[in-house]
């Protein structure tokens, strides 16, 4: 075993993660954890995953791969380190001569449909105008059409009914029931999550007007998680999956914060109180997030 694959290791069992929960983490095969934990690179697919899996080992276990390939840099053989620059600037080069065109053509759809529903609102309201304008000069055309100068000039100095004037004051008052307290309802404000700081893969959100702060963890496939509060004390670590224990509920309404490590974002939704959380960070190119929410109560 290399000092790369103790310290991997160590790292490992210091968040209680078997190779399986690891495997689930980081959807590299058991094998090849193992491989690295033992420096046993001859066995992987292709010098370029050695490089790989051990940033993506690294990650799942919270340690930060740079300074790993920095400090145990004489346990990677330099075949492999030389190997993945060259083949992640081909595919950095490949996404960007993807990416430009295939944004523009993903929207053009959209702004003709838009282009077309306001050309068509437009039409139908200048028809609209237009026979209203003509209606109402036909009536009175018809309406004088039978009257005689006289009845025409009487209808003139008819007097106008004017309409009653409601005392602002008045109202205000007979709204009001016989205490004197308003009979309308306060709508109590609605509960506001926002983020208050996103960097990499750690997210911070605050909670507000909220009178309960519970928390749902719901797994769409395969993932590890784990609940702790600000203090470090632990509610819930484990796997979630579709085929077993898909979801986790906690009440965390005494908790002023709460950390949330999620080992696989794009199979994980949270929900607090029933509302979905947006990430901040793209799942896709976040796997493994730690989210942090400072609960205040709306009452206080």
């Amino acid at each position: 075993m290399t000092e790369l694959g103790n310290r991997l290791k160590e790292a490992r069992l210091e968040k209680d993660m078997s190779l399986d929960d690891l495997q689930a983490v980081t959807k590299i095969q058991k094998r090849y954890l193992e491989g690295i934990e033992e420096g046993n690179y001859s066995m992987m697919p292709g010098p370029f995953y050695v490089r790989a899996f051990i940033k993506q080992y690294a990650e799942a276990v919270d340690l930060e791969p740079e300074e790993l390939f920095e400090q145990y840099q004489a346990d990677v053989p330099t075949a492999f380190k030389d190997d993945l620059p060259e083949k992640l600037s081909r595919v950095q080069t490949r996404r960007n001569i993807s990416g430009g065109s295939s944004k523009f053509f993903d929207i053009l759809p959209k702004i003709l449909v838009a282009a077309f529903i306001i050309g068509a609102l437009a039409v139908i309201w200048y028809f609209y105008s237009l026979n209203a304008g003509k209606d109402s000069n036909e009536q009175i055309e018809n309406n004088t059409d039978g009257a005689s100068y006289e009845e025409a000039e009487n209808l003139s100095r008819e007097p106008v009914e004017e309409e009653p004037v409601v005392d602002e004051e008045t109202d205000e008052q007979n709204r009001t029931d016989e205490d004197g307290d308003s009979t309308e309802e306060e709508v109590a404000p609605e509960q506001e999550i926002t983020v208050v700081e996103s960097q990499g893969r750690r997210t911070t959100y605050e909670l507000k007007n909220a009178e309960s702060f519970e928390l749902k963890l719901v797994s769409t496939g395969e993932t590890w998680v784990s609940i702790k509060n600000g203090a470090g004390q632990s509610f819930f670590q484990g796997m979630l999956t579709t085929g077993g224990t898909a979801s986790h509920t906690e009440d965390l309404s005494n908790e002023e914060e709460v950390v949330i490590r999620v080992g696989s974002a794009p199979n994980t939704e949270i929900y607090i109180n029933d509302e979905k959380l947006e990430y901040a960070a793209a799942p896709e190119s976040q796997t493994v997030q730690d989210i942090t929410i400072r609960y205040t109560k709306a009452s206080e």
